[in-house]
């Protein structure tokens, strides 16, 4: 249920929930106890002062202004629903008619068709609606690590999101059908799904993503991020958690010499390798694949698009 007007409130009992205070509200308090007391989400729109501030909060104190019918989408509905996206200050809603002019809340106009749920007691687009709406926002590597991140939280699975995105029309359509069909199951962070982006867009065979060993009991022994298993080639993202931890470093050091046994080839790519020197990293890849006995195709140019690394990095090693 909406509010379109100011809510009722005692301010002398602080609420976890936003409110809704009106310039004229009899509070029994000054200006400045009420402000000590209180923390404003929104202009108008309070929450108590030490109440966390959290997506769903702020998801809340803005539908407060919103008029009826309008839903969290974009964005906001993303993250709602556990989906990685890139940083936005505002919280996005679709207004049916009218369009809030508030700091901190972006406003959107509704599409046809579109799907919209109500989830957690919170008016949202759905997940894969939420997916195709953030085509018109996102590029390619992003979106995909979306839908990753969806994946994973087991929002929809990928052949599910490739059906829906088939019937998409409209602006961006053909950007969402690429990045559905590049969405994987099992993908742990956002930077395994860029580090899979860089080897596809540069037009090598795509690895097998999240291979698992197990032993003869089904305990998971191993998991590898990026595989070419007939090769014996392993590639793999190594974020900070591998240098800070003791633990991770004895376990990694007790894998690699088991893959040493069994004449398997791990290759460790770290954020710089990504984001810094990709033409370096794809010439590392593609020479450990060379070794292994793949046959590398020539390399296409698209992942310069999406992967702009630093000067100095621009041509691909021979």
């Amino acid at each position: 249920m909406f509010h379109s007007g100011p809510m009722e409130f005692d301010a002398t009992k602080p609420s976890d929930s936003p409110f809704l205070r009106a310039d004229e509200a009899g509070d029994h308090l000054s200006d400045w106890r009420f402000r000590r007391a209180h923390r404003a989400l929104f202009r108008g729109v309070y929450v108590a002062a030490q109440t966390p501030v959290t997506h769903r909060l702020l998801a809340e104190g803005a539908l407060l202004l919103a008029e009826p019918g309008s839903y969290l989408s974009h964005h906001t509905a993303a993250r709602l629903w556990g989906g990685v996206v890139p940083d936005h200050p505002d919280v996005h809603v679709t207004y049916p008619r009218m369009r809030a002019q508030c700091s901190g809340i972006a406003a959107h106009r509704p599409k046809a068709r579109q799907q919209v749920v109500r989830w957690r007691g919170l008016p949202i687009t759905g997940p894969i609606q939420t997916f195709l709406d953030m085509s018109h926002l996102l590029g390619l590597v992003d979106l995909v690590i979306l839908g990753d991140s969806l994946v994973r939280r087991k929002r929809f699975t990928p052949d599910h999101l490739v059906t829906m995105a088939e019937k998409h029309s409209g602006p961006h359509s053909r950007l969402a059908r690429r990045a559905a069909q590049l969405v994987r199951a099992g993908v742990d962070s956002a930077m395994e799904t860029k580090l899979r982006l860089l080897i596809v867009l540069a037009g090598l065979p795509e690895p097998e993503v999240d291979h698992r060993v197990h032993d003869s009991d089904g305990t998971l022994l191993r998991r590898y991020d990026l595989a070419y298993l007939a090769h014996r080639l392993i590639i793999e993202y190594d974020g900070r958690h591998h240098a800070e931890s003791e633990e991770q470093w004895h376990h990694d050091i007790d894998r690699d010499e088991e893959l040493d046994d069994g004449g398997v080839r791990r290759l460790v790519i770290v954020s710089k390798d990504i984001h810094s020197t990709p033409a370096r990293t794809l010439g590392r890849i593609t020479r450990a694949m060379r070794q292994r006995g793949m046959t590398v195709p020539p390399l296409k140019d698209e992942w310069r698009r999406h992967f702009a690394g630093r000067a100095g990095d621009l041509a691909l090693p021979a």
